[in-house]
């Protein structure tokens, strides 16, 4: 009889969630473009509105009822869900001002700079480490960064507060002690009442009310665009190191950066092109590191 201990179950990677969450956000302009005459504060509300029924059903079919009355009675989650609710619809007004406006460089921008706050965050509140390669990766990037913003300093404010929002809110979620999918589900239970406020204060040509069944279509869809990669980003915050999550971000405004200079007509001018090489070098140098660190788990430790 084996006298050996069962192993315990390795545990589940996030980088596959993360792929997908960033993937998803990485066309979303795509979609928005054809939501350009709803009014920017009236989308997100019909955002938040549309997400509400697609968690709730998510939520009856997982059985995680219990999950929503326990972080709703414990003041300091229900708390700190309050607030990632803030900061995501900030994001999420921002992001489509920004897109509405044909900023699809700015938005891009801002998540590029998102990844370093990532890393920011993730050393001084996680008290997470990185490598050497890794800090190199880090300086790479931000000479690319800093190569773009002095380039964009008009659209700046869009870009950092981009970039600001959706660290705190990555932090925010990988911290507090509730699932992804209820948490999401109180998320937009605390924005139903200013969703229906921006909605009504909208102008009326503009608000969605009197959408044709087209349209009505495309803000259901928003609600399914948004509750999905947000449950995919935020079960790839709890399974991942947040500085190695930060650089996985990369993925999502680079596939902006790509649209915009094939779809929607970005010119591509050489200062772009030079901050997208330092960018792509730093994913590189990064990856390289992650390679590196796994090859170095999987060696057999040398014996006694």
């Amino acid at each position: 009889m084996s006298t050996n201990a069962p192993s315990s179950p390795a545990p589940k990677s996030g980088l596959p969630f993360a792929l997908g969450a960033y993937s998803l956000w990485g066309v979303l302009p795509l979609y928005l473009v054809l939501l350009n005459a709803v009014n920017p504060f009236a989308l997100v509300g019909w955002r938040t509105l549309w997400t509400i029924p697609v968690c709730a059903i998510a939520i009856a079919a997982r059985g995680q009822i219990a999950e929503v009355k326990a972080a709703l009675s414990n003041p300091r989650v229900f708390g700190v869900l309050v607030i990632s609710s803030a900061l995501i619809s900030i994001n999420w007004v921002v992001y489509i001002v920004a897109v509405q406006r044909g900023a699809f460089y700015a938005a891009s921008l801002g998540y590029y700079i998102n990844p370093l706050v990532n890393v920011l965050l993730g050393t001084i509140f996680l008290k997470e480490r990185l490598s050497r390669l890794q800090w190199i990766a880090v300086g790479v990037a931000a000479i690319g960064v800093a190569i773009l913003a002095f380039e964009a300093v008009d659209t700046l404010y869009i870009s950092l507060t981009l970039a600001l929002s959706f660290a705190a809110y990555g932090l925010l979620r990988k911290r507090v002690p509730v699932g992804s999918l209820p948490g999401l589900t109180i998320e937009v239970l605390v924005l139903a009442i200013p969703a229906v406020i921006a909605i009504a204060l909208a102008p009326a040509a503009s608000s969605g009310l009197n959408a044709d069944f087209g349209l009505n279509a495309l803000l259901f869809g928003a609600g399914l665009w948004t509750a999905i990669p947000l449950l995919l980003f935020a079960t790839a915050a709890r399974r991942m190191e947040y500085s190695t999550l930060g650089f996985v971000q990369f993925m999502a405004p680079t596939i902006v950066f790509i649209l915009g200079l094939t779809v929607l007509g970005e010119p591509l001018d050489p200062v772009r092109l030079v901050c997208f090489l330092f960018i792509w070098a730093a994913i590189a140098i990064f990856c390289v590191d992650l390679l590196m660190r796994a090859r170095a788990r999987r060696r057999p430790a040398p014996i006694a």
